[in-house]
């Protein structure tokens, strides 16, 4: 899959792309499945908010075998291998939940700043694709991005270490009030199977989860290879140090896997 010339400039000026509706029903629901079995375990990987629910499982495509395909899916990885020019490699894998009634805050941040203070990252070769497991609404905790942020790059912060089961360099309001009087602020919503991607560098957030409906959202960090990581002081399942140049599979990969399992529940 190749970005447009318009896909490109809007990046470029924007951020983000939002493609609503990139994988199909069968595929999402390989991914779903996968992640409630993930989430009922008690890996070290998986963080639980404060309520014991779920927030973040960390690496699954290391341990799991529909996220390991979706880690190397052509519709991911190609449109991020255009954008930044170079082969890549997998900086961090998260399957992020925001359960019903608990799912909690992720503070205003920018990607780029915790993975060069706390990784070593040099420079922001880097951006973000997410899935959409669930429908994402306006009431289940959506994204929130500010456009254009991306260009005044990395911005100071704080180390929050006490708002969530998270720690996060975050920033401050009068920063993130002053970026959105400049840019402003979106949430791209839509329906399981959409895909985002975004810069390392574009100031995010996103809000708890009170409603009734789950919002899950898969994130790969892809890095330039040459740009790795140079500190060690997180786990290797949170910051990889696996450089190795990833190397797409076909576009059906996750379709077959679906197809497979559904044969076997219907024996």
């Amino acid at each position: 899959m190749q970005l447009t010339d318009q896909q490109l400039k809007q990046f470029d000026e924007q951020g983000f792309l939002f493609m609503p509706s990139y994988f199909t029903p069968q595929e999402v629901k390989v991914l779903n499945d996968a992640a409630a079995e993930i989430y009922a375990t008690e890996r070290q990987e998986v963080w639980r908010e404060s309520s014991g629910v779920p927030r973040t499982a960390f690496a699954a495509h290391t341990y799991d075998e529909a996220h390991r395909r979706l880690g190397a899916h052509p519709r991911l990885i190609k449109p991020v291998e255009q954008l930044i020019g170079e082969r890549l490699y997998m900086h961090q894998y998260k399957i992020n939940a925001k359960a019903a009634f608990d799912g909690e805050v992720w503070q205003w941040h920018q990607d780029f700043g915790v993975w060069h203070r706390d990784d070593g990252m040099p420079e922001p070769k880097a951006m973000n694709i997410a899935v959409f497991l669930d429908d994402v609404t306006a009431a289940n905790g959506p994204l929130l991005f500010l456009p254009k942020s991306h260009k005044r790059g990395v911005i100071d912060a704080g180390h929050d270490l006490e708002t969530t089961s998270y720690p996060l360099w975050t920033l401050d309001r009068e920063t993130v009030t002053k970026l959105c009087d400049e840019g402003g602020c979106v949430a791209p919503t839509g329906p399981a199977g959409s895909m985002l991607v975004f810069s390392s560098l574009l100031v995010h957030a996103s809000p708890p989860n009170i409603s009734p409906l789950p919002r899950t959202i898969v994130y790969l960090s892809l890095c330039q290879v040459d740009n790795h990581i140079t500190k060690f002081q997180r786990a290797e399942w949170i910051a990889h140090r696996d450089f190795t140049p990833i190397e797409a599979l076909d576009d059906d990969c996750l379709a077959q896997l679906a197809g497979e399992r559904g044969a076997i529940a219907a024996e």
